[in-house]
């Protein structure tokens, strides 16, 4: 019978700064480029996604904007093959993709696959919400005449729309961002349940409530600007963010001896 890896203890939350936010991005983009084939094979997958669903419904309106604002809630899912990069080179062990891809494929087994069910499903809510605003705003009518024009967008209601998406991506994907940004690189370091890494990822931003404020704008901004080039900017940008967030996880969490 295999043998259940013991729990580790649950850590202290320390007190973060903006400064440390741009210390972990100066310690990601160092990471992407002492490795930089592997935050390119673990963005790729993400992107090719991203291309492929807005290729599928190209002229619509609604669709685009629901993919392109929240499409970006998947990533933090997406970035634990870089965690595990960024934990290798901190330690000083050799970058190998069969031990690499053996800890990735691994987790299957273990805690993550919760996270990513959790994931999954807030997008799914996601889309059906910004679609439900969409029919709210332009009438539903739209969702079956207009919306595969992007004039509507720069029509009064158009820009009412994308106010309104705006405002309801940037509450949702708040929310997923205080239960993931700790949380994931958490279950991918120790053993512990996926509630309580949740629920401690959630205390850290709670009690960092202004500098990971700040770090959910640099995301979501970065996110966003990254996607403008039909997602191709996600090559570099998820890759740096997925090390940096480890990074920050290093320094706002103290486990003991």
């Amino acid at each position: 019978m295999e043998e259940h890896a013991q729990a580790s203890a649950l850590p202290e939350i320390g007190k973060l700064t903006v400064s440390e936010l741009f210390a972990s991005l100066a310690a990601g983009w160092a990471d992407f480029k002492a490795a930089p084939m592997f935050g390119v094979a673990f963005s790729a997958f993400y992107v090719l996604v991203g291309i492929a669903l807005v290729s599928l419904k190209a002229g619509n309106v609604a669709w685009m904007i629901t993919v392109s604002l929240g499409f970006p809630l998947v990533a933090p899912f997406a970035a634990v093959g870089l965690y595990e990069v960024s934990r290798r080179l901190e330690a000083g062990e050799n970058l190998v993709w069969r031990d690499i891809l053996g800890v990735v494929l691994g987790e299957r087994r273990r805690q993550c696959p919760w996270i990513g069910a959790i994931v999954v499903i807030y997008f799914l809510i996601w889309t059906l919400l910004a679609h439900i605003l969409f029919a709210a705003v332009m009438g539903p009518s739209a969702l079956i005449n207009i919306s595969s024009s992007l004039e509507t967008l720069f029509t009064p209601r158009g820009l009412v729309l994308v106010a309104a998406e705006l405002i309801l991506g940037a509450i949702l994907g708040f929310f997923l961002f205080s239960f993931t940004v700790i949380s994931l690189p958490l279950l991918l370091d120790k053993e512990i349940d996926f509630v309580s890494a949740m629920l401690i990822s959630l205390r850290t931003v709670r009690e960092n409530l202004a500098v990971m404020t700040v770090w959910a704008v640099i995301i979501g901004f970065l996110s966003i600007l990254a996607i403008l080039p039909f997602f191709l900017g996600l090559f570099v940008v998820l890759p740096v963010l997925g090390h940096a967030t480890w990074h920050l996880y290093r320094r706002a969490l103290y486990f003991p001896v």
